[in-house]
């Protein structure tokens, strides 16, 4: 008796690419005010700190609303928890838009955008599972996950550009009207699973969320992988917060140091496409997280001791070209490793992991810099020290049985 043949279906890249246009309008939203913190500052009348704390929210949030969003991808599904994170974010972006000269009603709208992010970031690999073969999953979050940088530099390059001619008020108007835009097209052409199934039911059998979340913490690779997001994710958002902190005290401007971050986030989207096609094609995760994760421990280093700009972009663009790419194949490996656990429930864990480092690592940073010359190399020290634990213990995972011999 032969065996039975699945179809892919093309559609499954129209799907896809609505879920990333969700995930992009969310980061966007996000990371809104991060390039124009001093103008803000002075067109709301408060100090830096405020305008950070529009974007710390949502790291904040993330930790409230993690683990419920997670049950709703796991226990209705995709197109159900990402049109709800959609919704959030396009009716909270439109409201932001309509109340822009009020930063109390901002920092409001900005909690509601806040609430809609782990309902579209945590379904990353229950997208890639629901529509793809497993020799196409890694390439699939890779570009899920490639929205997220691609939000991320859509925010830092626009916002900027916009509001210099608009003003803020009419930027956070033109955000909102195409976040609600984006939530209507997610619904329109995403479906949950396609005509027919992409493997035999013993591949998509998972566990209930609470009793997969159980399961996946008794997993010791999971556990180490657990590890390695938070450093990973941790080193991250502390960078993309303060690198201009950082490099200022050794002479660079923060033209210049406005260029390292975006070099770095270029760096990454370019690692997003190449890493975990890799993977992919080489049917094998760890020894791409552990390269993944030594390149960026290398640009991390020459972050922390450039001193001529030269060096310094270079090292930025491998940091990211390495940190990032690193993301998306810990994504799915965690997703093989964790089975029967839902897909949403370990994306959730780990992404969780990143956003309690984050804010420890954040405040760490600031909290450390040397008095006189307010550098943050100490810290930065600290952390190359922390990417080297995360490269050993990347060395002792075990490989993906999913992917066979």
């Amino acid at each position: 008796m032969g065996e039975t043949a699945y179809k892919v279906y093309r559609y499954r890249w129209a799907v896809l690419v609505a879920f990333m246009l969700c995930v992009i309008a969310n980061q966007l939203l996000w990371i809104t005010f991060a390039p124009i913190t001093s103008d803000a500052a002075a067109f709301y009348g408060v100090s830096d700190l405020n305008i950070g704390l529009l974007s710390m929210s949502f790291m904040v949030t993330y930790l409230i609303v993690s683990i419920p969003a997670s049950w709703v991808i796991d226990t209705w599904g995709f197109r159900v928890a990402v049109g709800i994170g959609a919704i959030l974010t396009g009716v909270f972006g439109l409201m932001r838009g309509l109340v822009g000269s009020d930063y109390t009603l901002v920092l409001i709208a900005q909690i509601g955008i806040a609430i809609g992010q782990p309902f579209v970031n945590n379904a990353v690999t229950k997208v890639s599972a629901r529509w793809f073969p497993l020799n196409e999953r890694a390439t699939a979050s890779g570009f899920g996950t490639l929205a997220m940088y691609l939000g991320i530099l859509g925010g830092m390059v626009l916002t900027p550009l916009i509001s210099g001619g608009s003003g803020i008020e009419q930027t956070l108007l033109i955000y909102g009207v195409g976040a609600s835009v984006i939530a209507v097209a997610f619904l329109v052409i995403a479906r949950e699973h396609p005509p027919s199934p992409l493997g035999s039911p013993e591949d998509e059998e998972r566990a209930l969320m609470f009793d997969g979340l159980k399961q996946a913490l008794k997993k010791r690779d999971f556990l180490l992988l657990m590890l390695i997001f938070f450093i990973g994710l941790g080193v991250f958002n502390a960078v993309t917060t303060w690198i201009e902190e950082i490099v200022s005290p050794r002479g660079f401007t923060s033209t210049e140091a406005g260029y390292a971050g975006g070099l770095m986030i270029v760096g990454g989207i370019i690692g997003a496409l190449v890493m975990p096609t890799l993977s992919d094609r080489y049917r094998r995760r760890v020894p791409f997280i552990v390269i993944a994760l030594a390149g960026a421990t290398a640009g991390l280093a020459g972050v922390t001791f450039a001193g001529g700009i030269s060096l310094l972009y270079l090292s930025a663009t491998v940091l990211g070209f390495f940190l990032l790419s690193s993301g998306p194949i810990g994504f799915q490996y965690g997703a093989e490793i964790a089975r029967p656990t839902p897909e949403g429930t370990s994306n959730g864990l780990l992404l969780m992991m990143g956003q309690v480092s984050g804010i420890a690592f954040i405040l760490g940073m600031d909290a450390f810099r040397e008095a006189e010359t307010g550098a943050m190399t100490p810290s930065l020290a600290v952390m190359v020290g922390l990417m080297l634990l995360s490269v050993m213990v990347a060395t002792r995972l075990h490989e993906s049985e999913l992917l066979g011999p």
